[in-house]
């Protein structure tokens, strides 16, 4: 939670008034100057707030919130809801591993993705995770056949792809019939049949998931018609299901004027379709749970006015922040110290050192910008340290988690020997 404090100070006869960002009641200054910049920092305040908006408004339902790994995928955060009894959804075997270490119980596990490896599945049967989401029958065969091998029954849902326009970037859309995610709605009911004939399997659901950052809830009711319309097909022929996976994808408001939908209100419309129906709802919600949750601060190296326009070079760039460059992503940039005394403010682009033109953060922004300046990105908790890379050979950040007014080191900083750890030079072949 982010909050602006008003100080007076005197230097001499001098009166000047200084904005100060705090984070859950610790100065974003004071975390700058402990940690370092950039860095990413995480309220754990704010992150519960976001569980029990989904917890509150499934109230009454027969539920299992599964968190998106994939939107962060920090031990700290992830023991954080792990404690609050959180479900997880994951993409990979690494995803797995984090979510088992930071104390998840494995029946509360879904593994959605349409390239699992033979590693992955074997493993994932081995904890007991409670469901694999299938996205082709290729992978159907594949799990049936390892399952096999391992003597255990693997637990199956399928996911559907309804083609929904969810109306967002081309990018994070996932529910068209020309992306790669799920099985058509009109092979689905095959699959299933053929699903039904593999003793290795057992199937206990239906998935679907149309696409990230969603500000209007009618695709997700359309997605959940066409769902439910198989999901009666299926029971007149005697394959009954246990739950419906609906997915993530609710967004967050970004910009200025847009508005978010909020946990209640989606479950809201989703509520009666399922009314009637003994099946338990699954959700899968990621950066709804954790982009207000996070923060970027930043330090302004230098300033490059001109003539066209004026570049304020940051000390975080693409690789520690990629969405931007990636989605044409507006991010919130806030200056978290002013200047003393004041400066007029001015249009700038706020550029990293990366060489890439796409190196922006944020573009004409009316900021008071000094070099030294410090700068917090809002939002920045989903898909942002998760998206990093070591791209120009650039340590990535450290992150913080701020609780109960006090901050603790999540992840350290890397260090410059990180970068070339697990490289080897031709002499050192053997």
């Amino acid at each position: 939670m982010l909050r602006n404090r008003r100080c007076i100070t005197m230097p001499g006869e001098l009166v000047v008034t200084t904005e100060i960002l705090e984070i859950d009641g610790v100065a974003a200054g004071t975390l700058a100057a402990r940690f370092g910049t950039p860095l990413y920092v995480y309220s754990a305040r704010t992150l519960l707030d976001r569980w029990q908006s989904y917890r509150e408004a499934l109230a009454g339902m027969e539920h299992q919130i599964c968190y998106a790994v994939k939107a962060n995928s920090n031990l700290g955060l992830l023991r954080l809801l792990a404690e609050q009894g959180a479900g997880f959804d994951i993409v990979s075997g690494g995803e797995l591993e984090r979510v088992l270490l930071a104390g998840a119980k494995p029946g509360r596990v879904v593994f959605s993705g349409v390239g699992k490896q033979d590693w992955e599945i074997r493993r994932a049967l081995q904890v007991g995770i409670g469901c694999f989401n299938v996205e082709s029958e290729a992978e159907l065969v594949q799990l049936g056949c390892i399952a096999a091998q391992e003597q255990i029954v693997a637990p199956v849902s399928i996911r559907v792809n309804p083609d929904v326009d969810a109306q967002t970037h081309p990018h994070i859309s996932t529910g068209l019939k020309e992306n790669k995610f799920g099985v058509p709605l009109q092979a689905a009911h095959e699959l299933y049949q053929q699903a039904a004939r593999l003793p290795s399997l057992r199937l206990v659901g239906v998935d679907c998931h149309i696409g990230s950052q969603l500000l209007t809830l009618d695709p997700f009711v359309d997605a959940l018609e066409r769902i439910l319309h198989l999901v009666d097909r299926l029971e007149a022929e005697g394959i009954r299901l246990e739950h419906v996976d609906v997915g993530g994808g609710l967004g967050i408001a970004y910009r200025p004027g847009e508005q978010s939908p909020a946990p209640r209100h989606y479950v809201d419309r989703i509520r009666p379709l399922l009314a009637d129906r003994k099946l338990k709802l699954i959700c899968e919600p990621g950066r709804s749970l954790v982009a207000d949750a996070g923060y970027l601060l930043t330090r302004v190296i230098l300033l490059k006015p001109g003539p066209f326009k004026n570049f304020a070079v940051v000390d975080a760039a693409m690789n520690d922040l990629i969405r931007p460059a990636l989605y044409e992503a507006w991010m919130n940039i806030e200056v978290a110290d002013a200047i003393v005394p004041e400066v007029q403010p001015l249009l700038w682009d706020i550029v990293g050192p990366v060489c890439e033109t796409g190196d922006f953060l944020g573009k004409d922004r009316v900021l008071s910008l000094a070099a030294g300046s410090l700068l917090v990105i809002r939002q920045a908790g989903a898909y942002g340290f998760a998206m990093s890379s070591q791209y120009n050979s650039r340590c990535r950040a450290a992150e913080v988690l701020v609780e109960d007014g006090q901050a603790r080191l999540i992840r350290a900083r890397e260090r410059l020997e990180d970068l070339w750890a697990l490289e080897l030079l031709p002499e050192e072949h053997g």
